[in-house]
């Protein structure tokens, strides 16, 4: 068979006939690479039969009011974080695609979730980096029993579909998607069309065998999945595994999730046996001050369906420099320049001539504009050298004309912070809830000003 040469974009998976330096369809620069092999005819596509396996019968056509409501059961996999960022369970036929930082704890993760499994359902952990020697060493080190997994050493997809069809799995696990490859493309391993081809192929064969199917994937320097962007569209579930490095503690949020809330957040701890799950996640991003020290406020954010409370450090100091500095830790860089801007004007405070360094405890990354508000009391705080109360808790937007506007699920918010010991509030007026919480003084501002006279 002649081969011809195509260009295909590792952004957006689309494939040119020539290269050039921006691709056509979705913008990006030096995003295409060469690989040889003739493109998929439409016909061997949809025969089914693609990949080594027997495709299942062809769908039928059904009426839209005659499908069954019912929700589908959900299996837990024993880990009571992971099944909250999946949104209560796994779901048969689902296929769920996992990415992180090398050594984060993907393969530990999935692998005390498979021997839970195990007990339930044939499971089948394909390892495409490690050894079976390797897995079995780390799963004595975790204390894990190996009873009921099914492991196979193989990269070619085709040959790990037929091992499929034979053991009948109800959960895989793929470790990872950038070392298989199929052998009706000859490029190599991990490459666009080689990772577009395989995934295809493994989430055809989990939507017509039930089978639930994790997909490990490998990250880019700046922290994005690896491969084309059409895989996150292919699958049904993506999920992040951050964690500083050397840091004890790691956060599993999801990004896309067809069967559950997105941007909810796991939080895990890891120790010598493995990961362990973070019931109370609120207490470990709270201060350990013995006494109210300028610069640090409580705000209560939201991370999908779970209220947080979490710790906003700040440090102003005078700046030797022409320019400032504005540093954000765990927040938007630019949002500080306009908060300072918004405080300058609406608050009379003038920070031109000092360096400003906000920081978020844990390695939490806040997303949401729900931190306007505490971020500037503790930016007042530490340049005024004024500490706030260690039972003092904030949170709300700052519009650009300095009004104060209410964030969702405020009550939620609020009766978090008051079943953690926080005694008092400072909200937006629109947050403010119809009944009390009980043992929780609540300060409802309409303005930035209201809100600086009700903290100092």
């Amino acid at each position: 068979m002649a081969f011809r040469v195509a260009y295909v974009c590792n952004a957006c998976g689309a494939r040119h006939p020539k290269w050039v330096g921006q691709c056509p369809d979705c913008g990006a620069w030096n995003s295409l690479q060469e690989v040889a092999g003739p493109r998929p005819s439409p016909g061997r596509m949809a025969s089914g039969r693609e990949g080594g396996y027997a495709g299942s019968q062809t769908a039928q056509i059904e009426d839209l009011w005659a499908i069954s409501p019912d929700e589908q059961p959900r299996l837990p996999t024993g880990i009571g974080e992971l099944d909250r960022v999946l949104g209560g369970g796994l779901v048969s036929g689902s296929v769920i695609l996992i990415g992180g930082d090398p050594g984060i704890g993907k393969s530990t993760l999935l692998l005390q979730s498979c021997a839970h499994l195990a007990g339930t359902l044939p499971v089948l952990y394909i390892s495409g980096e490690e050894s079976p020697q390797q897995i079995g060493l780390r799963a004595r080190r975790l204390g894990l029993s190996g009873t009921g997994i099914r492991l196979l050493a193989e990269t070619c997809v085709e040959r790990v579909l037929a091992q499929a069809e034979r053991e009948h799995p109800g959960a895989m696990v793929i470790d990872s998607i950038q070392t298989l490859y199929t052998e009706t493309l000859p490029s190599a391993p991990g490459s666009v069309s080689q990772v577009r081809e395989t995934a295809a192929q493994l989430v055809r064969f989990a939507k017509q065998r039930a089978t639930a199917m994790f997909l490990v994937g490998h990250v880019t320097k700046d922290g994005t999945l690896a491969g084309p962007r059409v895989l996150e569209h292919m699958v049904d579930t993506v999920l992040y595994f951050e964690g500083e490095q050397g840091g004890t503690f790691r956060l599993l949020r999801s990004i896309k999730n067809r069967f559950g809330a997105v941007n909810e957040l796991g939080v895990f701890a890891m120790g010598d046996q493995g990961l362990r799950e973070v019931k109370n996640p609120s207490a470990i991003f709270l201060s350990r001050h013995d006494q109210a020290v300028p610069g640090t406020l409580v705000m209560v954010t939201r991370e999908g369906t779970r209220p947080l409370l979490v710790e906003v450090q700040a440090l102003v100091d005078e700046s030797p420099l022409a320019n400032p500095r504005r540093v954000a830790l765990g927040l938007d860089q630019n949002r500080l320049s306009m908060l300072l801007a918004v405080l300058h004007r609406h608050g009379r405070v003038a920070m031109f001539n000092q360096d400003v360094f906000v920081n978020v405890v844990g390695g939490v990354r806040i997303t949401e504009t729900a931190a306007d508000l505490p971020v500037m009391l503790a930016v007042l705080s530490s340049f005024r050298d004024r500490p706030l109360p260690l039972d003092l808790a904030a949170f709300g937007e700052i519009g650009l004309s300095g009004e104060a506007r209410p964030v969702p699920n405020g009550p939620d918010r609020l009766r978090e912070a008051a079943k953690h010991g926080i005694k008092r509030a400072i909200v937006p007026k629109g947050n403010a809830p119809k009944e009390g919480i009980k043992g929780l003084e609540i300060q409802v501002v309409k303005t930035l000003s209201e809100a600086i006279e009700a903290a100092f």
